[in-house]
């Protein structure tokens, strides 16, 4: 797979692909501030050589790593972390509370995947997973702060899609790491609108722990840091986050309503949730101005609308049981 062209934004921050899947479907991040770079979501094993090669490219060695942070423990955005600390000598590990025992030792955390994924396809995509020595982890609570080379990052607690999920604000760029919380957009999707370009927007509500009410305010969690701009794993850079968040508020009702009226059990169940999922996200599209083939635009989104309605179940037969 060829990943992606590297993307330079200001302030230091650079968008790699981390070659999970295809290209352009999950990002990792680079800061790099004087001669010392933090990593932010880690992809998978298949991203350490070309993040390591930009990092020389940039002229950062191994060793002027600093940090490698996941915003939450799903090994699209962490399965890495361990074989990072492995590669940067002098790196820390940032991480949630609720997901450090995860990366420290993996084996639950292989377990769960293992359960939505199947044993060969999660050997296929992960690896091994290495284990974060926990001497070098840093758990990062609510309101945490961390002082990278002079530059202020800021945790934010942004539970809803995992409760072991926080977003970072970088306030030098005035600008948000936003792992899954602020949704996925893919940059096939844009519209040219003048000189811009316009984002697709839309949630992830992927196993085991979505909940829609923390969901919804996490998101306004984020959009009060009033930042210019965020960074999305799944992908890239957006702006004018004011006028996309109503789009991710919408889609969330929208999913639990579709997942509320799914008729039938099991698989059958699933199925009827997908084909709704996607005859939504197809006809947003569509009146976004997407005007791609409508069998590349499923195509492009038949893996997040497989997870979503996943998770989506899980949630509504977890609500479901007596308390």
């Amino acid at each position: 797979m060829t990943p992606a062209t590297p993307q330079h934004h200001p302030h230091g921050i650079v968008t790699l692909d981390a070659e999970y899947l295809r290209p352009g479907l999950a990002a990792v991040h680079l800061i790099v501030e004087q001669g010392r770079a933090a990593i932010i979501d880690t992809g998978t094993n298949a991203a350490v050589p070309h993040v390591l090669a930009a990092l020389a490219g940039l002229g950062v060695a191994p060793e002027a790593v600093d940090f490698v942070i996941v915003t939450h423990v799903h090994l699209d955005h962490a399965g890495a972390a361990g074989a990072f600390l492995a590669a940067c000598p002098n790196a820390r590990l940032v991480v949630h509370p609720r997901g450090a025992r995860h990366l420290i030792d993996p084996a639950k955390l292989v377990q769960g995947s293992i359960a939505v994924y199947g044993e060969a396809a999660f050997r296929e995509l992960y690896g091994e997973i290495v284990p974060a020595p926990a001497a070098r982890v840093i758990e990062a609570d609510d309101g945490f702060a961390l002082d990278f080379n002079g530059r202020r990052l800021e945790f934010i607690d942004t539970p809803g899609h995992a409760r072991h999920h926080y977003c970072i604000h970088d306030l030098a760029s005035n600008s948000l790491f936003t792992g899954d919380t602020f949704g996925i957009s893919y940059r096939e999707f844009d519209v040219a609108v003048g000189n811009t370009l316009r984002p697709f927007i839309f949630p992830t509500t992927t196993p085991v722990q979505f909940e829609p009410d923390a969901l919804h305010a996490s998101i306004e969690r984020l959009l009060a840091r009033n930042a210019d701009a965020a960074y999305l794993t799944h992908y890239g850079r957006i702006e004018n986050l004011p006028a996309l968040a109503p789009v991710l508020h919408a889609l969330i009702d929208e999913y639990v309503a579709l997942a509320l009226a799914a008729p039938g059990l099991g698989e059958a169940r699933q199925a009827a949730l997908m084909q709704a999922m996607g005859d939504v996200l197809m006809a947003r599209l569509r009146a976004h101005g997407c005007t791609l083939d409508e069998a590349v635009c499923r195509e492009l989104l038949s893996n997040d609308v497989e997870l979503n309605s996943q998770g989506l179940l899980i949630w509504l037969d977890r609500e479901a049981k007596p308390q």
